[in-house]
């Protein structure tokens, strides 16, 4: 007799809430030990050292991992202006320290027109990309010659939100592989101060919200409630 698939193995679609520092598959991981089948994937990269939506597909539902990908996205976070990064954000030692003294608020706003649109970008060195096999990021860390060829992305939409320099709040609509730690080393250069990504939140992917998402504490705990009760005998 063939046994009953349960609804995990079925197929479920998971919003998390990714915690700070965690990479993707640390959740993918976690969520794989806790539900005990393997067929668990996310879609779509989130950095460590960033937070939000990371939607998780279990079972049957991998199968639509590529769909949920394709899907326009939302961010929002900080850049910090008048230095630049390795990186293009926090992984790295800020560099290059330039004064803002005539950086205006009106060029904040105006020069996000340039970048908004269809564009042509350069996809960050230190990124899982692969060429020849391997994540670009191992051979830049081995201070290996790596060149990334620009890509055509979309972003619907680029404001900034608050200036509080040397840090802007910003918010970006954009397209599936689209990399705002580009976007904030493009904007520095175009500015002419540099900049980096120092903060960055997924709030959307498609129609699902980061605000509809579960912290990993939270679906942990659900788990483990739900594990206790299929353990009690029926009265």
């Amino acid at each position: 007799m063939q046994k009953e698939l349960n609804k995990y193995e079925v197929g479920q679609v998971i919003l998390i809430d990714k915690p700070l520092d965690w990479t993707s598959f640390d959740v993918v991981r976690k969520i794989r030990s806790l539900i005990k089948i393997k067929k668990v994937g996310h879609a779509g990269t989130l950095d460590p050292l960033a937070t939000g939506l990371l939607i998780v597909c279990t079972g049957k539902f991998t199968k639509k991992i590529n769909e949920y990908m394709g899907m326009e996205k939302e961010y929002t976070g900080t850049f910090t202006l008048g230095a630049v990064t390795p990186t293009f954000d926090l992984e790295s030692e800020p560099v290059e320290i330039k004064d803002l003294g005539n950086i205006t608020e009106e060029q904040l706003h105006i020069t996000t027109a340039l970048f908004t649109g269809e564009i042509q970008q350069v996809p960050p060195i230190h990124s899982a990309i692969k060429q020849g096999g391997k994540p670009v990021y191992l051979m830049a860390r081995k201070g290996m010659d790596v060149v990334m060829e620009p890509r055509k992305v979309t972003i619907k939409s680029f404001t900034i939100e608050k200036i509080d320099l040397p840090v802007v709040h910003f918010k970006v609509v954009c397209s599936t592989g689209t990399y705002i730690r580009s976007l904030a080393q493009d904007y520095g250069q175009q500015l002419g101060c540099g900049a980096y990504l120092s903060s960055l939140r997924r709030t959307r992917i498609g129609n699902y919200l980061a605000a509809d998402a579960q912290t990993m504490e939270a679906f942990v705990q659900q788990e483990k409630r739900e594990s206790s009760l299929e353990g009690q005998p029926n009265s």
